[in-house]
């Protein structure tokens, strides 16, 4: 006897349709409205002639289409290119970052043997800097060249260890080291103004730049580490010692550096070797010179007690 009841359920079974494609999953709580147009409260008509671009589109397509855009961005894309080039112009002519790239250019057998170079400059003999092509040669390929890594890093230094050195005497403030460090770049900054001065007053025509004053008058720092290491650790006969050692080294590297920078360029020209204004060159070059011992001792006695 057929039973009414499981011929109802059969057929609330039925009543379920199979889900066909494009349609949503019936055990699916919300519609996936992620890739495909929401269908629901506030969806945009179809285009059907009322104006409305189709659904199908992007808005990023409707707005590239419009000629006024295209020349907006085009317009906005040459400001953007002038301001690149005005601002890299501008950095260049005020902080010559290409330029400074080349005194940066040094790797590990260079920064050994500029050391030795500055500690034991009585060895060696060839003191020309090397060209190509009217360019001088990287740092890291002439031992001779300047560089600014190593006064860099020897001036960091230096004030590292005048603040161990203050600390051990129980003399150590933020305030002091301050002191120390604005000091050392004032005494630099005056240095590096009177030596240009006293070029433009002797009419010397020389290649030597503001960027070659300041590595040649940076390396003083090394022998000034040097010192006030061996003052801290045999006191102060261990920091004569090797202040000494350091600061007629660095008289004797001055020397037979700036000589070609500044007698060689004179001999090129034809001026006589006695002559009045050789001579001008002759004290600036010993003037120089004579000036990095004096200033390695005055900033760093105070150190060493």
């Amino acid at each position: 006897m057929p039973n009414p009841g499981r011929g109802r359920i059969a057929a609330s079974k039925r009543r379920v349709p199979v889900s066909q494609p494009g349609m949503a999953d019936p055990h699916q709580f919300f519609d996936d409205t992620s890739s495909a147009p929401s269908r629901g409260y506030g969806a945009q008509p179809s285009s059907g002639g009322l104006g409305y671009p189709s659904p199908s589109s992007p808005p990023e397509a409707a707005f590239l289409a419009d000629p006024m855009s295209n020349m907006a961005m085009a317009y906005g894309s040459s400001l953007a290119a002038q301001g690149k080039e005005l601002v890299d112009k501008n950095i260049d002519r005020f902080i010559p970052v290409t330029k400074l790239k080349y005194y940066f250019a040094v790797d590990t057998v260079y920064v050994g043997k500029k050391l030795g170079l500055l500690v034991f400059p009585y060895l060696h003999q060839d003191w020309e800097v090397q060209y190509q092509q009217d360019t001088p040669v990287a740092p890291r390929f002439d031992i001779n060249a300047p560089d600014l890594y190593i006064p860099a890093m020897a001036f960091i230094t230096y004030i590292l260890v005048a603040g161990l050195a203050l600390g051990t005497q129980d003399r150590f403030s933020p305030d002091l080291l301050g002191l120390q460090a604005s000091s050392a770049l004032a005494w630099l900054t005056l240095e590096v103004v009177a030596i240009l001065l006293s070029l433009y007053l002797v009419t010397v025509n020389t290649d030597l730049t503001t960027i070659d004053l300041v590595a040649f008058l940076g390396y003083k720092y090394v022998g000034m580490i040097g010192g006030v290491l061996m003052g801290l650790l045999f006191g102060k006969i261990g920091y004569y010692l090797v202040l000494g050692w350091c600061c007629v080294s660095i008289f004797v590297f001055m020397i037979r550096t700036l000589r070609l920078k500044i007698l060689a360029q004179a001999a090129a020209e034809g001026v006589p070797v006695r002559g009045a204004r050789n001579q001008l060159r002759m004290y600036l070059t010993m003037a120089v010179a004579a000036a990095q011992p004096l200033l390695m001792y005055w900033l760093t006695f105070h150190l060493v007690r």
